[in-house]
């Protein structure tokens, strides 16, 4: 049994705590229980019902609560006087009686008299202090009535005595009986001033004399991964203690928890079968990964190599779980570059593995460091026959030393032999053996940290081998991937194949001691199979066929989307990498309509490469390696909040899984590279400035990036950087800016940081160096130098300041486009608030052509996070608003015939000047549209624009098909948007491509 114990954190119980002395604890206890107990009295519903009234007087005459009459009767029909009452209240209570004290005046009321003890113990409690105190006269003889007790209860409750009373007690007790209503501890109905016979106050006695007794623990459960235990008392009350240090798994614990006042001492275990938490990550070698688990997990999904990511991407070889199901040994790619780095902190994260209950998939990161000190050893040596022996290795060993023959010693002799190594840890010694006991010694063999195994004998036997391998047992990996595993260690196998010679395995096979890896073109059936094994051979040269039977295994677990992140490269631009859980098919992981990119309000995100409908433009690459899928944005996002959603990519299961829809957030502001965003300086006071830093992310004010550290702040006053002086200083003046006074009023040309943190710990850095440097500019916040004004959509214009904004008046702003002028209704402000985007809505909304257009802000109102006033705004808006093409306004021209051809003009309004991009030809946009007649392909000859065919307000499009069109055949036009948005075929004038349209009517419906 364990010597720690574990206090409360938090109980569903009360507790009364204090200093008070120990009889009023008892006191307060009592009243509570008292208090329950008589609100069972006052509606005479009394206690336990699986005891009647003379049974409860005979448990508590045993307690010597109640003493009962000289005659041996209970006498439950008589009235109860006031020295009985009290002498049950200091048996309840567990008072101690007072002896030898007569405090009041009644007649016949004498120390040495059986009601003195009780009596005086009760007044010196507080619980009664007799009928007359003046006169100090109890009345010990009299009766107890309800009103009295109910001034007992709420005395010893502290009950509030309310000031408007509905009761027919006794003028005194009023208050007390009203209260005693209130709390529900009083029938509004009984009699305040009746007696309570015999029989009542053995009710309510023993009901308090239950509440008294401390129930037994007679059960518990823990939940919550050992951080609550409950307990289920005698009483069959359910205790809930929360721990502020969880159980240990399978270790006896003591856990002390007060219920009711009563303290709890009581062991527990915490019974843990199945797999709830990672105990620890370790590796002994550079490569091997080990992770324990503190119950059983599946074995499948632990199994699954694809559920683990190492990083630095490190390939995986292999998982093994133990046989006890508690562990996984992740073992790393036989490359070089899939090794781990001695005593440097790495980390592994898992992904889909499950506990052998399925009742929790761990899906976490764990830190480790990588500790190899210890050399490699000869596990075993094991004779296989007379013309080989095998040597397992303590670790993955380097193949280079372990395939050279001069390395092992055979009794004592240099060999003739030629060795064959089988990763991560066997060489296979072919040579000529006697048979019986044989020593062998290994040198210069070393593990992947270089250290190298030592000479020392290692004893085997070699006995006779006559008998060629035979199957132990086979599975399968999917339906092309089988696993044989025979009943010794394999030298060759001519040939594998299922069921006929059609189905024949690739060449070469994978062996690895006793076990023969093949995969085959074809898939095998879904039910049984027979694999048949030519020429199976051991290390003596017995050979044999072999044929088993195998129903294979499928995968039916779909691919999931493990991570997402939003990176920026050094050019600026975003990039999108998403982690599957598995392999996946690349033609499904590259199909750009299979991801997308929105922002919060549901519009398709706005970057150079993504279309109108939020999907990639450049074709995503997938790395099956790593099994990642990157999406190159061509351009920075904005700082907000996106919506990422993927769908249809499809494992590479002979039958594919396909993926559920997954949906997820990511935050270009997390993803920025953070970096000083802006500087300026005021004066203040006459001799001292101060000079702001202000950065694009908050900032860490402790540990080794502390931005608010003195020392990592220099100034360029005149020619050169200098240090702060003693009485300058830097502080946090906002979550990103930090304040630096300077002891003067000259001006501060720039600043650099030096080791600069986020508060998540990531450095900031430039040109990659940790050094920051700013020039100081004004103290107005301006345009973002290099950003442009971007008109994205009719309803939005993009405004990017060099700082944070605090307030953003849409008024102040007037875009100007056709001659006319346009106010915003309203605005969004980024994450970051630089990017002010203003929007214009409804009746408001802004043309499509804003060729021309400018923007300005002569007195603005809007300010920074500092209150000052932004510089007035003036500028061209670059015009990003696609043009839009209204397929309900189509028209189609009288047909016109030449020879057996019919040909037709469908004109389309554009809303402004459209033409044919010169970077694609007149196939290609022929090619955006399919036109057909009554579900029939008609031809595109030609597409022009305008009136001049090469530019205008109309695109008009020449079919030509073999008939005239009745007037009631249907007229099919559909324009493929998105491919020409990827190309810009159809553009405006600052190449911004018309979307998809569509035309559906009858030829008689179109003008």
């Amino acid at each position: 049994m364990s010597d720690k114990s574990y206090q409360i954190k938090e109980n569903n119980q009360v507790m009364i705590q204090g200093g008070e002395k120990k009889v009023m604890k008892k006191i307060l206890s009592v009243a509570l229980s008292t208090a329950m107990a008589f609100s069972m009295f006052a509606s005479v519903a009394f206690g336990d019902d699986a005891l009647n009234t003379q049974q409860k007087f005979d448990v508590l005459k045993e307690k010597g609560i109640f003493t009962g009459y000289p005659d041996g009767t209970a006498g439950l029909d008589k009235e109860m006087t006031r020295a009985e009452f009290a002498k049950v209240l200091v048996g309840i209570m567990g008072l101690e009686p007072i002896e030898g004290k007569a405090s009041f005046k009644d007649k016949n009321y004498k120390a040495d008299k059986w009601p003195a003890p009780y009596v005086e113990a009760v007044y010196a409690a507080g619980l009664m202090e007799g009928k007359n105190t003046t006169k100090m006269i109890f009345d010990f003889n009299g009766k107890i009535t309800v009103q009295e007790m109910a001034k007992v209860l709420v005395t010893a409750q502290k009950l509030e005595i309310p000031t408007e009373t509905n009761n027919n007690a006794s003028d005194w007790a009023k208050g007390y009986v009203q209260a005693a209503i209130n709390a529900g501890l009083v029938d509004a109905k009984a009699n305040p001033k009746a007696n309570a016979s015999r029989s009542q106050l053995v009710d309510v006695a023993y009901s308090i004399y239950l509440a008294q007794q401390k129930p037994a623990v007679v059960s518990y459960k823990v939940s919550e991964e050992g951080k609550v235990v409950e307990f289920t008392l005698a009483n069959n009350e359910v205790v809930k203690v929360t721990l502020e240090t969880p159980l240990k798994a399978n270790v006896a614990q003591d856990v002390k928890f007060t219920h009711n006042n009563y303290e709890y001492t009581h062991n527990v275990t915490w019974v843990v079968t199945v797999a709830t938490k990672i105990d620890s990550v370790s590796a002994s070698n550079l490569k091997e990964i080990v992770v324990k688990f503190d119950g059983t997990v599946d074995p499948a999904s632990a199994g699954n190599k694809n559920n683990y990511t190492v990083k630095g991407s490190l390939a995986i070889d292999s998982v093994k779980v133990a046989d006890d199901k508690k562990s996984a040994t992740i073992l790393l790619a036989k490359a070089d570059n899939a090794t781990l780095t001695n005593q440097t902190e790495t980390e592994i994260t898992l992904k889909n593995v499950k506990n052998s209950d399925a009742s929790k998939v761990f899906d976490q990161t764990v830190k480790f460091t990588p500790t190899d000190v210890a050399i490699p050893e000869i596990s075993e040596v094991v004779g296989l026959g007379t013309g080989a022996f095998k040597i397992v290795f303590s670790e993955p060993v380097k193949e280079s030393a372990a395939i050279i023959t001069n390395n092992y010693r055979v009794d004592g002799n240099v060999i003739g032999a030629n060795v064959t190594f089988q990763y991560p840890n066997i060489a296979i010694v072919e040579t000529g053996l006697t048979v019986g006991d044989h020593k062998v010694t290994v040198s210069n063999v070393e593990d992947y940290s270089g250290l190298k195994v030592a000479p020392v004998e290692k004893s085997f036997t070699v006995v006779q081998d006559t008998e060629a391998p035979t199957v132990a047992s086979v599975k399968t990996n999917d339906l092309r991937q089988v696993e044989i595993e025979f009943s010794e260690t394999v030298k060759s196998v001519d040939k594998v194949y299922a069921n006929t010679t059609a189905n024949t395995a690739s060449v070469p096979y994978t062996i690895r001691d006793n076990k023969v890896i093949v995969n085959f073109p074809n898939p095998l059936n879904v039910n049984e199979n027979t694999i048949y094994i030519e020429g199976v051979r051991d290390f003596s040269n017995n050979v044999a066929n072999r044929d088993a039977k195998v129903t294979p295994t499928l995968d039916t677990v779909r691919p999931e989307v493990v991570k997402t992140e939003l990176k920026q490269q050094d050019n600026g631009n975003h990039q999108l990498v998403i982690e599957f859980s598995e392999n996946v098919e690349t033609a499904s992981a590259e199909a750009r309509t299979n991801y997308t990119l929105k922002k919060s309000d549901g519009k398709a995100a706005e970057a150079v490469g993504l279309d109108s409908k939020g999907n990639p433009v450049i074709k995503p690459s997938y790395d099956p390696v790593k099994r990642t899928v990157t999406i190159d944005l061509a351009s920075k996002l904005d700082n907000a909040t996106y919506t990422l959603e993927v769908s249809g990519v499809r494992d590479v299961a002979w039958v594919p899984n396909q993926m559920l829809p997954f949906t997820t957030t990511v935050n270009a502001n997390v993803a920025t590279s953070g970096a000083i965003a802006r500087v300026w300086q005021a004066n203040v006071g006459n001799t001292q400035s101060y000079v702001y830093v202000q950065y694009n992310k908050n900032v860490a004010t402790s540990g080794v990036g502390d931005a608010t550290s003195k020392q990592k702040y220099t100034v360029k006053q005149g020619t050169d950087f200098r240090t702060l002086g003693n009485n300058e200083s830097v502080i946090l003046y906002s979550p990103n800016t930090v304040r630096i006074t300077i002891d003067n009023r000259n001006p501060v040309e720039s600043v650099r940081a030096n080791l600069i943190a986020d508060v998540d710990g990531n450095f900031f850095t430039q040109n990659s160096n940790y050094i920051l440097e700013k020039a100081v500019v004004d103290t107005e916040i301006g345009l973002k130098a290099g950003e442009a004004i971007e008109a994205t959509d009719k309803e939005s214009v993009k405004l990017v300041f060099d700082g944070a904004l605090n307030y953003v008046n849409p008024s102040d702003f007037t875009v100007t486009a056709g001659g006319k002028n346009y106010t915003p209704n309203t605005y969004t402000l980024s994450t970051d608030r630089t990017t002010v985007t203003l929007k214009f809505t409804g009746s408001n909304a802004l043309p499509t052509d804003l060729q021309g257009a400018t923007i300005s802000a002569a007195d603005p109102t809007t300010r920074d996070n500092f209150g000052v006033v932004i510089k007035p705004v003036s500028g061209n808006v670059v015009d990003k608003v696609a043009p839009e093409v209204d397929g309900s306004e189509a028209h189609i021209s009288a047909p016109s015939t030449v020879g057996t051809a019919t040909y037709y003009d469908i004109t389309f309004e554009a809303s402004e000047v459209v033409s044919k991009n010169s970077t694609v030809t007149d196939e290609f946009v022929n090619s955006l549209f399919t036109v057909k007649f009554d579900g029939k392909d008609a031809k595109v000859e030609k597409v022009s624009f305008g009136t001049n065919g090469t530019s205008g307000d109309t695109i008009i499009v020449r079919v030509s098909t073999d008939h005239v069109v009745a007037a009631t055949e249907v007229v099919s036009v559909v324009f493929d948007g998105a491919r020409n948005t990827s190309a810009k075929g159809i553009v405006d004038h600052n190449k911004n491509a018309v979307g998809e349209f569509r035309v559906a009517s009858q030829f008689q419906n179109i003008d």
